[in-house]
Order: C-alpha cells, then structure tokens, then sequence
C-alpha cells in the first residue's frame, strides 16, 4: 500500500478529483465506495480490473522463497504444449510488489473451491504434492470452470483459455508438473501463490496473467457470479439506477459488505426479502460492489470491539470531496492501519492535535453491529453525524468537573470533607489522560453500568447504546442510566471482597458521570419524564477555592456540615427546592430518599467508628430494601436510631447540644414522617439511586484535619 507521501505524488489533485464521486458522502454505501476507491489506488492503480484484485490476500508472501510458482505454456502453435525452453516448465520463483498486478489475483474466501483468477493461493505450509495438484488444477479446473467457460466463449481472445483446457487434458503434461514441482521444491513445504504464464506468439514473450484481458475478464466474471447467487439466489441481479453512481447498470442483490450489510439474512434491511429481488430493495451496479467489497481494510482498520459488538467509527470528507481533503483522509486512513494499539477515535484526535488534520473537514459515521449465529446480524445506532469532537469534549469535561468542583474536591473545604469521596486509583474519580481511551473503548460505561458476560450481548446492551450515542453527539435517556446504575450499585453491595462494604466510591463516580452529560455543553443526557427533568439540568457547584467553613457566617449558630449539606441540595438541580417548590412534587420526594440516605450513613459510619460495631445502618438498610412502600419505616427506625445516640452523647458529655446530625433529621421530617410515600409518583430507581448518593454522601460527612491527613497520606506514600 503507498504510503501517504508516495500516494499524494502519484495522485496529484487533478488526478485523484478524476477518480473521486462528484456527489458529496451522503450514506454508508458512499463512503464505502470512497473507500474502497482509495484503497484500489493505494494498491493495484487505477484501471477497469484493478477494483476486482486482493493484494492483501496473499500479502506476507510477498520476498518469501519459493512464494510463486509459475506453470508455463505455449500456445502459439496448433499443438498447445508445456514451455521447453531454458526455464522449464514451471518456475519456482519469489513473489514481489512488482508482480502484483501481472499476477492478477483474485482471492475466493471459501473454504474449499478455487480462486477467482486463475492465479490461487495455497494453504501455509502445503506439501510439494498438495501444490502440484493447485498447479494442475489451473489447467484442469479453472480453464474449465463453467463461468470461466462463458466468459471465453465471448471474449476474442477466449481461445487461449481453452488452449489452456486442452493442456490439461494432456497426462502426461500433468505429470511433468508435479515432477518439476517436487524436484525443484526438494521434498520441502512451502507458502505460494500458483499461476500460469502463456505465450500467444510463436516469436513472443510469456506474458502473465494481468497481461492477457481474457484472463482479467474471466477472473471478473467469476466473481461478479457470487454477487448475485448467494443465499442460494438463483441471479438476483437486474437493470436500475446505481445507488451509488446515479447510473442506468446491471445491479446485483446479494454482494458482500464489508460490514454484514444488506444481506440476505439482514432482516431489518431487508424486511419479508424475496432474495431474487434484493437488487430492486438495494441497487448496486456490478463495478461499485466490488469497488465496496474493496473497503474492508480501511473499514476494519476504523473498527473495533467491545461489549461484544464491532463498533465502526469511520471518517469521511464533510461536504465537496475536494484533493487536498481526501488526501488528508487517505493519510488518517493509513495511519489507522499501521497504527493499532489505539481505537480509531484515538486516532484521529492525535492527528487532529497535530493538525494533518482538520476537525470541521470530517465527519464520522458511527454504528454497533451486533453479530449472532447463522451469519445474523443486528445493526443499531446508525449516523453519518459523527464528530470527533463529541467524544474528546466529553473527555475534557469530566477531568474538569472531578479537578474543579467542590461536590468531589476536598481542597474546597479547609476543615470538613468534601460531599462526595474521590479516590486516585478509581478511574472516573481521577483526572487523567486516558479518559478519551475510556470513553472510546467503552470502558467510561462498564465502570458504572451493571456488569454483563460480553459473549452473551445482545443489541439492547445499554452500554453499547450509551457508548454510540456519546460517539454521535446523541443524548442518553435518563431513565437508561438510573436502571443500570441501581442495577450495579445492588450487585456491588454485596461483593465484600472486592469494595468492602457500601460501593462508595462506584456511586460516587455514576453520579459524577451523570453530572458531566448534564453539562450543557454537551447535551447528552434528556428525558421524556417531565419528573426527571431536573436531572438532566447541570449542577452548578462551585469552581473556587473555599476558605474554612470556621470563617464563613452561619446562620442561626447552625455548624458547618448543614451549610455544606444546603449548598450542595440547592446546587443539584434533582435535589434543589429552588428549581422545584412544590413539596409533592418528585424533586421532593427525590431530596427527601437523598437526606435518608444521608443520615444512614452518617449514623452508620457513627456506629462503625464510634460504636465498633460491624453492622451498620448501612449493612441493615440496603439499596434494594428501599421502596416507597418502606422509605417511612427505615426513617422512623432511622431518626429513632439518632435520637438514642444523642441521647448517649448527652449522658457522656454532660449536655450534647441539640440533636445529632438535626440538620438531616429536622428536613427528613418535612420530606418523609408527614408526608405519606406510598401516594409518591417517584419511580423506584430514581429513589434508589439518590438514596445511594445520600448515604455515600453521609459516610464521607465529617471533619478532618488537612495537614493530619496530608502527613498520612505521605506516611503511606513512603
């Protein structure tokens, strides 16, 4: 393949503009056809046949020993024979770029039967027996095989191809074949392409294969006949307008695609498909199959796996396809090839930072298919309106809200934690360079959706939803996040193993996740629920540096962890009484599951650390016991669990000023005790997860000492 300097000097502007479709991409096939039109340039040059050859095919033969062998004939006179002059009969030679062409090889991916052109490529390491039998075979069965035969019979020069047949009639022309073969090859094995080569003029050269049309149109005809008989399709083939071009042609129904496409058994492309009519639901003329079929390498190089599924993620020029963009393209293209430890997000985005390319030059086209048994395959998140800008932004916005905002920032606070708990070695917890990687790969997702066996994913795989509709600028449905962000919080709780109790850290990093597609920049988060619309509002917390809560006034001699819990209520847009007033609303309902979960794991981190016990309010009041028929009863047990412990702390103390934790207990009696949760509209996720973030707030809610801790943090450093 040219490399992209090799290809812009054999490829000037006007040359490639000549090549190019003058139509700006306007679908999948579009783009399919660029690419595979860049890749046959790249390859085999331009020309009538070049779209039909596979260089790639047989490319690691390419300065091998003994990696082609050649069967030459003479058919210049009557009496068609093998070649006796000094060369023999068959060359042992090697294969190299410069034969490509002349060669003309055509790869049938089949597992048995022979390639299209008459030039076939063994299996590795055949025996000497097992090649010689190829060779044969290119005289006793492609000569004579039945589209090769048709496509003689109307060729002026269809006559070699039969000489070629009479040849291989000749036993004891067969034998000298493998006689040579065996000898020259030394009893070894070997990796080869086998073809012919045939003199036509009794004064002229041995000319290959890529030479002679007849052969070229044959090796044509040949694979042009599987386009139209697959899926046991007798000739789906028929005269329309070229989808592609916008010509009157010959369009065929069945052809391959370089990503399972429109085939036969591609029922929600083809709904109630008759196969021998799939040209007239799909019509693509013979040339621009092949030249589609051609974009596999550029398209897989654009690809990659994870929940199970292929996602593609494939660029193309935005608009007029004008040279010096498509050169640009063709670069990112080969680059994408050559370069395979990173997704092709990954990237674009280098080339884009070192600007061979322009961002507003291209768009992506995005989609996940999902592949079954039986070659079924589902296809589902389809757009052209892919931007790269889409994934990085979302990359950037999330190492900016967990560096910046006070929800997750301890340096806010000088003496008291930050609402949220953050961690360095938990990967949405930390900002880093690898979260456009995270987020191209998925890997953003399975962090904090329910966990899922890839090998058993279906298409309605949320994660593979979240992920293609952040790739494509599209927003995430609110309710698909609650659903799997519940889903995993309850199956983490129970892993001791793993987090050790209540998985503060995973709910800590959904929420944060939830906050940053909120971000209006982004937009990738929307609702039909007008009861969750609060959510999808972005949080407005604050950017700058607190001074010590000691030093800010509080109202009514209140203490510092109910001016934290004020702020960080009136700053979640889903909490916030400022967004919402109506106490019955869902927002209450919302605020008040958050403040229970508050004082849970405020009084149960209480029993933990004060008390030494080893079951906790926590451990006792888990995510999934939470329902609005039970929310009253786990508070009333809750606040009756305070009150007994402030009234310990008054007979330890000599007079404990108040009630412990008052500023959640005195809201929760406004929420919860007077009202009656069994009449609220909330739906249970929604309650669940905001009763998670409460107690993963309530368990990090306490005092410290900022340079205690830094001197503890250093101590395990050392």
């Amino acid at each position: 393949m040219l490399s992209p300097d090799e290809f812009r000097e054999k490829y000037p502007a006007d040359e490639l503009e000549a090549e190019l479709p003058d139509s700006p991409i306007g679908s999948l096939r579009d783009l399919q056809y660029l690419y595979g039109k860049l890749y046959t340039l790249a390859t085999t040059g331009g020309g009538e046949y070049a779209p039909y050859l596979t260089p790639d095919a047989a490319g690691d033969l390419l300065d091998t020993d003994d990696s082609l062998i050649v069967v030459r004939v003479d058919v210049s006179n009557d009496e068609p024979r093998l070649a006796d002059d000094d060369f023999g009969p068959v060359q042992v030679t090697r294969y190299s770029n410069e034969l490509i062409q002349q060669v003309g090889h055509c790869k049938y991916p089949a597992a048995r039967g022979i390639d299209h052109s008459v030039t076939h490529q063994a299996g590795r390491n055949s025996d000497p027996e097992k090649l010689a039998r190829y060779a044969k075979e290119r005289l006793t069965k492609w000569a004579v095989d039945e589209v090769v035969r048709k496509a003689a019979d109307t060729h002026a020069d269809g006559w070699i191809i039969e000489r070629l047949a009479e040849v291989g009639e000749n036993e004891d022309a067969l034998e000298t074949i493998e006689e040579t073969i065996t000898r020259k090859l030394g009893g070894e094995s070997a990796t080869s392409l086998l073809t012919v080569r045939v003199k036509t003029e009794s004064d002229g050269d041995y000319q290959w294969p890529g030479e002679l049309d007849v052969f070229n149109e044959a090796m044509r005809q040949r694979k042009l006949s599987k386009l139209v008989t697959k899926n046991k399709a007798d000739d789906s083939s028929g005269e329309a307008t070229d989808l592609v071009t916008g010509r009157p042609a010959r369009t065929v129904g069945t052809s391959e695609d370089p990503q399972n496409y429109f085939l036969g058994k591609q029922l929600e492309k083809f709904p109630g498909l008759d196969i021998e009519e799939a040209w007239r639901s799909h019509p693509i003329s013979e040339d621009a199959a092949i030249t589609v079929m051609n974009a596999e390498t550029f398209v897989e190089a654009c690809t990659y796996r994870t929940f199970g599924a292929k996602v593609y993620y494939l660029p193309y020029v935005f608009g007029r396809s004008a040279a010096e963009k498509v050169h640009r393209l063709y670069e990112l293209l080969y680059r994408s090839v050559e370069e395979e430890e990173t997704t092709p997000i990954e990237n674009a985005y280098k080339r884009e930072r070192e600007k061979t390319i322009e961002e507003r030059d291209f768009r992506f086209y995005v989609s996940a298919v999902m592949p079954h048994q039986m070659s079924r395959y589902d296809v589902f998140g389809e757009t052209l309106n892919g931007r790269l800008h889409y994934p990085k932004q979302l990359a950037i916005a999330h190492n900016e809200f967990v560096k910046t905002v006070s929800a997750l920032n301890r340096d806010h606070y000088t003496d008291w934690t930050a609402p949220l708990p953050t961690n360095q070695n938990w990967g949405l917890l930390e900002t880093n360079d690898e979260q456009l990687h995270a987020i191209s790969t998925g890997w953003y997702f399975r962090q904090t959706f329910a966990e899922r066996d890839d090998d058993e994913a279906d298409a309605d795989d949320p994660r593979i939803e979240a992920l293609v509709s952040v790739l494509s600028g599209q927003a995430i449905a609110v309710d698909v996040l609650l659903e799997e962000y519940v889903t995993r919080i309850i199956d983490d709780e129970t892993d001791d193993e793993e987090y050790e109790g209540f998985p503060s850290f995973l709910v800590a990093s959904q929420f944060a996740q939830l906050c940053v597609l909120a971000d209006e920049r982004l937009n990738l988060l929307a609702t039909a629920d007008p009861s969750k619309e609060q959510i999808t509002r972005e949080p407005t917390y604050d950017t700058d540096i607190m001074p010590s809560l000691d030093e800010i006034p509080i109202a009514d001699g209140g203490d510092p962890a109910a001016s934290k819990l004020e702020s960080f209520i009136n700053e979640t847009p889903a909490l916030s009484p400022t967004h919402d007033r109506d106490p019955d609303s869902v927002t209450s309902q919302r605020r008040g599951a958050f403040l229970l979960g508050a004082l849970v794991g405020d009084i149960g981190s209480y029993q933990e650390y004060s008390e030494d016990r080893s079951t906790t309010l926590v451990d006792q009041y888990p995510v999934k016991s939470i329902t609005r028929s039970r929310i009253k009863k786990v508070t009333q047990e809750t606040v009756a669990k305070t009150l007994t412990y402030t009234r310990q702390e008054k007979k330890q103390q000599g007079g404990y000023p108040g009630t412990k934790a008052d500023h959640i207990v005195d809201r929760l009696r406004e929420t919860i005790l007077k009202p009656d949760p069994e009449e609220w509209e909330i739906e249970t996720d929604d309650l669940r997860f905001y009763y998670a973030l409460g107690v993963t707030y309530g368990m990090n809610d306490h005092p410290w000492n900022r340079e205690e801790n830094d001197a503890d943090e250093t101590e395990e450093e050392n």
